[in-house]
């Protein structure tokens, strides 16, 4: 029973006697489910199986949606100025200059939410009235699937998923897990017997780990151990069998696809930071221009007001010059709060939205072999690709294509797959023969090529450890296989080292045919034989090993284990000593050829010692506490002194266009550290081979201590170094755990980061987050992650970036990245054109939104000193347009990456430097006109101009003048012109006097006062 991953299922049941209880939610310590009894589960109340990610109705939308809006600043802010313009003694504006804005923000974020919540609903009523096959008084009957109950058994058919959409897997893994149900209930295959099955599921709680179960099956007074081979997970598919009986264990929001849908944490630019730190300075400043203005207020109303009371008296609720000022102050808050608009988050939204759009319409980075785009999963980074200065990068289907391909082997001290011409030297591969003819074998993969024929001679003379070596990758796996077709073999592999290494066998004559929970079947050299398979002791990334325990038709018991040289080579019969140094030569030797290694041993177990032992492993796997350590334990006793057999090795080449990214990202300043799991020989070679190190280099050290003391002795040895020099430091697999230790991580990132390329070795998936956080805490750079399995995951949510590519792992990384795409080197455009791009031009938006906000709202401060600091308008508000640049292309000169690594274009510098010249425009803008108005009079003597004409004659100046300050050869014809057109259209439709005699009130025509007075005078 196999599938595409995930969610929990388990085909069991758990102990008939125990206190019925109660469990909170969070506070759960064990799950109990009994089979074909609703009654007794429900005393438990468990959660329904009913899913709700929506999170409004009809009912609540309105009033919720608009309570969490208004937990954001900024609408809070404009809802308090809307409220001051509302009250009259306040408001020199119109409520509706505020609230038109406001209520357009709140409907846009609203329809956005609601449309949004709309498609969890119709997902939600997808999944819950999705119809199942459910166990009920003795007969299959067809049931919504929110109703279904913990306790219940349902039959799942092949290829149907687990009642979810595809689309909703937690992991999406796409490789074929080998799923299998314990023997006892695996007899339970008709109707009636299950009807009757009552056992018991004791489990752990639900929680959120895809690749863990841990539980116990009581029934008919025995026990058995539950473990993550024997439960299905909700969202997986069901594939390689024809129908399958489960026990639901976990419903609703207990299950891990639910569990693994919490929140990721929200991630902010550099830029986003500092803009939060400016607005409330500039909030600081605006309140402060308001104590000016209101104390004016105040001393004028005092001193003059008081006589002029006939002419401008006070309101009815003034009663001093004091509490005029008061009220002067908020009247001016709301006056000069464009320095702060609602506008500015708006379009900076706005502007992010269509960067994301650039990234995902970019023809340049989509992956024509895969009919993959680059996606932009989310829309606040985007600047912040443009401010890149470490990359950390795996290895393994991100620099290279993930394809394994076998490609050499040691077995018993000779090594196979090289080609030597007749004067005995290495042949090139372009002058290679013919490749090996596999024809003797129908069964072979005609795909597989292999070019040393000597190897395939010893196979067909019988070599007994060559057969044995064969015989260890044929059964030491978890492969399926399909044959749709006579001969037609097809394998599904959970990684692609699996498949290579057993389709390996295949051509070599050990072909595997089929498995069952019990067997493996087979052909060897067209002799089919089958195998008892008794055991299978899985790989981890703490064991680095797979083992498994078979016995042959003869009745010999034997265990094969492969696994990587560092774990497996401590854990050899001392007996293998002269065999070993042999092996170890060839493993260096297929390391320093960038090639990835396994070594391969074998042990004969005697029927008395196995069966000792699988009683202990047994009672181990029963155990409620610290059930993998006790596993751990077991495992690590049978899998000692072992016989060595070989070593495999496989070819993952680089992928197109990775040496040349890489050399294109460090010309822009950008520092590159990969992180791989693989050994130091192989790590240095992929170094070289994607150009990370060059000969050019003055030196290339390795640290390699084994203690916490050599490891900082070889440090400070290399502490010493010069930033500008151009050296490459690679870390061994203890140096790095020893390294990341709290009292030597400075040592390590000094040493580190004084070097042009950094490869670390060794390193576990936590490691690899470990590594990317310290130069987050230290160095206060800009951080990108990319990956493409799920070891990746943790290093991507690390990172201020993270990026997906989407490859032969999966997509789980993917769907934890920021950014994806097919291939590393779409890396470079993603930063040195997108990313660039992006932060130019929200780095110029930003200096030009607040430079034009401080030269229109200062005039208005201007005019308070010469209207009596009365809270009048000096102007009407203007129509602006954002002027777009043209940009240098980056990709052909990288330097131009720097300015946003240093943050040259934006910083608290800039900002100064923006309102000051703002400030200065406004000053030039307003006095110039004043002092031409001032005194100028007509022949008649009469003013030359009133409030109005001066008004309209400092907009408009201020509108030319700060358009043209956005000019650019390229497109300031269009936008500019554009823009006074448009302005001066309106200008002059708004002062008709069309629009004057249907709106009087609304919109006041130039020279209005001048015109009434003098119609008053005659």
């Amino acid at each position: 029973m196999t599938w595409e991953m995930p969610e929990k299922w388990a085909r069991a049941g758990a102990p008939p006697s125990w206190s019925s209880k109660k469990p909170s939610w969070g506070t759960e310590e064990e799950r109990r489910a009994r089979a074909n009894d609703r009654e007794y589960n429900e005393k438990f109340q468990y959660a329904s199986n009913c899913i709700k990610t929506s999170k409004y109705n009809i009912l609540t939308f309105l009033p919720v949606n608009l309570f969490e809006q208004f937990q954001e600043v900024a609408n809070t802010y404009f809802l308090f100025l809307l409220i001051l313009q509302l009250i009259p003694q306040v408001s020199s504006l119109s409520w509706f200059t505020t609230i038109v804005p406001l209520v357009l923000v709140l409907a846009i974020t609203a329809v956005k939410d609601a449309t949004d919540d709309y498609f969890r609903h119709k997902s939600d009523n997808q999944v819950n009235n999705r119809q199942s096959q459910v166990l009920i008084n003795g007969s299959l009957q067809q049931e919504q699937w929110m109703n279904v109950c913990v306790g219940d058994i349902i039959k799942l058919e092949n290829n149907q998923f687990v009642a979810v959409r595809e689309g909703h897997c937690p992991s999406r893994e796409t490789n074929m897990k080998v799923r299998q149900a314990i023997p006892v209930t695996s007899e339970l295959g008709d109707i009636s017997r299950l009807a009757k099955f009552d056992g018991e599921v004791v489990c752990e709680p639900p929680n959120n780990k895809l690749d863990r179960f841990s539980g116990t099956l009581y029934w008919k007074e025995s026990k058995f151990p539950l473990s993550n081979q024997n439960t299905l997970l909700r969202g997986c598919v069901l594939r390689n069998t024809e129908w399958c009986f489960g026990l639901v264990v976990f419903a609703g929001p207990d299950t891990k696809l639910m569990q693994n849908s919490g929140r990721t944490k929200f991630k902010r630019t550099s830029i986003d930071r500092l803009m939060n730190t400016l607005v409330l300075w500039i909030f600081g400043f605006l309140v402060c221009m308001g104590v000016i203005l209101a104390i004016g207020n105040a001393i004028w109303e005092h001193e003059v007001g008081t006589r002029f009371q006939a002419y401008l008296p006070w309101d009815e609720a003034v009663d001093s010059a004091f509490f005029s000022g008061f009220l002067s102050f908020w009247s001016y808050i709301i006056i000069l709060n464009t320095v702060v608009p609602i506008s500015l988050y708006v379009s900076v939204e706005v502007i992010r939205l269509g960067h994301s759009y650039f990234i995902n319409w970019d023809k340049k980075m989509f992956c024509v072999k895969r009919r993959t785009p680059a996606e932009a999963r989310t829309t606040t980074l985007n600047e912040e690709l443009g401010q890149v200065e470490y990359v950390f990068s795996d290895k393994t289907g991100t620099l290279t294509q993930n394809i394994m391909v076998f490609n050499k082997c040691s077995i018993s001290g000779r090594s196979y797959g090289d080609v030597f011409d007749v004067l005995g030297h290495k042949a090139e591969l372009g002058e290679r023969p013919e490749p090996v003819d596999f024809s003797f074998n129908p069964l072979a993969d005609k795909k597989f090529l292999f070019w040393d024929p000597t190897l395939l001679e010893a196979v067909k003379m019988g070599d007994p450890h060559t057969h044995e070596f064969f015989r260890l990758l044929s059964l030491c796996h978890t492969v399926m296989s399909e044959e749709k077709n006579e001969g037609e073999l097809y394998y599904k592999a959970q990684s692609p080292d699996e498949g290579a290494l057993v389709t390996a066998a295949r051509n070599f004559g050990f072909v595997f045919r089929s498995r069952t929970p019990k067997t493996i079947t087979v052909y060897e050299m067209g002799i089919a034989v089958t195998y008892q398979l008794l055991a299978i002791l899985d790989f981890n990334n703490i064991r680095k090993r797979m083992s498994v325990i078979v016995r042959n038709p003869e009745g010999r018991i034997r265990l094969y284990c492969k696994g990587a040289d560092t774990i497996l080579l401590d854990r050899l019969h001392p007996s293998t000593q002269e065999l070993l140094s042999t092996t170890t030569d060839h493993l260096n030797e297929y390391a320093g050829e960038g090639l990835r290694t396994l070594v391969l041993a074998y042990k004969d177990l005697d029927e008395e010692y196995y069966g000792e032992w699988a009683q202990r492993r047994l009672q181990a796997s029963l155990a409620q506490d610290s059930r993998e350590d006790r596993l751990a334990s077991v495992y690590e006793e049978v899998e000692s002194d072992m016989v060595l057999l070989g070593a495999t090795a496989i070819e993952d080449k680089l992928q197109q266009g990775v040496p040349e990214t890489i050399a294109l990202l460090t010309l822009a300043n950008i520092k590159i550290w990969v992180l791989t799991g693989d050994k130091q020989e192989t790590a240095v070679n992929i170094g070289y081979s994607c150009k990370m190190l060059t000969d050019d280099m003055t030196e290339v050290f390795v640290v390699t201590g084994h203690t916490v003391l050599e490891v900082r002795e070889e440090l400070r040895a290399h502490g010493c170094i010069s930033p500008s020099q151009e050296n490459g430091a690679l870390s061994g697999s203890v140096f790095q755990a020893h390294a990341l230790e709290a009292d030597m991580e400075l040592e390590f990132l000094e040493t580190a980061c004084a070097c042009k390329a950094v490869i670390c070795c060794r390193v576990t998936p936590l490691q690899k987050a470990q590594v990317v956080e310290l130069v987050k805490k230290h160095k206060k750079a800009v951080t990108l992650a990319i990956g493409d399995g799920a070891n990746d995951v943790s290093m991507i949510k690390t990172a201020h970036i993270g990026v997906g590519i989407s490859g032969q792992e999966g997509i789980q990384a993917v769907l934890a990245s920021d950014y994806s795409f097919s291939q590393f080197k779409f890396l470079q455009r993603l930063l040195l054109v997108h990313g660039r791009w992006s932060y130019l031009r929200m780095c110029k938006f930003l200096c030009y939104f607040f430079y034009k906000n401080f030269a229109f709202t200062m005039v208005h401060f201007w005019f308070g000193f010469f209207c009596g600091f009365s809270a009048q308008v000096g102007h009407p508000q203007p129509l602006l347009a954002c002027v777009r640049d043209g940009l240098c292309p980056c990709m052909e000169y990288p330097k131009l990456y720097e300015p946003g690594q240093l943050n040259l274009l934006f910083n608290k510098r800039e900002f100064f430097i923006c309102i000051a010249q703002g400030i200065y425009t406004s000053v030039l803008m307003f006095f110039i006109p004043y002092g031409v108005f001032a005194e100028a009079t007509r022949d008649d003597g009469t003013q030359l101009a009133d409030y109005q004409s001066f008004a309209v004659t400092v907009a408009t100046s201020l509108v030319i003048v700060v358009s043209v300050s956005g000019w650019t050869p390229a497109t300031g014809h269009f936008f500019i012109w554009g823009s006074l057109a448009v302005y001066f259209a309106i200008l002059f439709a708004m002062h008709s006097n069309g629009l004057f005699g249907m709106f009087p009130n609304q919109f006041r025509f130039v020279g209005e006062s001048l015109w009434l007075l003098r119609e008053l005078g005659r």
